[in-house]
């Protein structure tokens, strides 16, 4: 599936069962990408990640951050912000009760991209908004 079959499929909001695809589709893609650099789709990857930031569902959150994680592309490709789909203090309040590793990475990683500016005037419902325009 490319990213083109993923938007027909499935929208940038998807739900239900729409849902549990997106994710295994991730999943898939994420472990190319983490076995070789440019095996995975990245630009799926990252419509997978919107799709799921769309949905806010917290428990997705290290699923995101392990797509954003399986290669330097991957990261480019990936937004920081895409992990909040719930917003950055429902997030960061999420990661730190985890107290996993990859948990307080992905957490480290939001409060030095927080401290740099990145998350100034972020609003769920604008940077949304900003992946629709984006994919029309």
């Amino acid at each position: 599936m490319d990213e083109d079959e993923s938007l027909r499929l499935y929208g940038l909001h998807p739900v239900g069962t729409d849902l549990d695809e997106v994710r295994e589709l991730l999943r898939g893609q994420t472990e190319r990408e983490r076995r070789s650099q440019g095996a995975g789709d990245t630009e799926l990857m990252k419509l997978c990640c919107v799709q799921l930031f769309n949905a806010g569902v917290i428990d997705d959150v290290l699923l995101i951050w392990s797509a954003k994680t399986a290669s330097m592309d991957a990261a480019c490709s990936i937004d920081v912000q895409l992990l909040c789909g719930r917003g950055l203090t429902e997030t960061k309040a999420y990661l730190s009760l985890l107290r996993t590793p990859e948990a307080e990475a992905a957490l480290q990683r939001l409060l030095e991209c927080e401290e740099a500016g990145d998350f100034e005037g972020f609003r769920v419902e604008e940077y949304s908004a900003q992946y629709a325009d984006y994919y029309e």
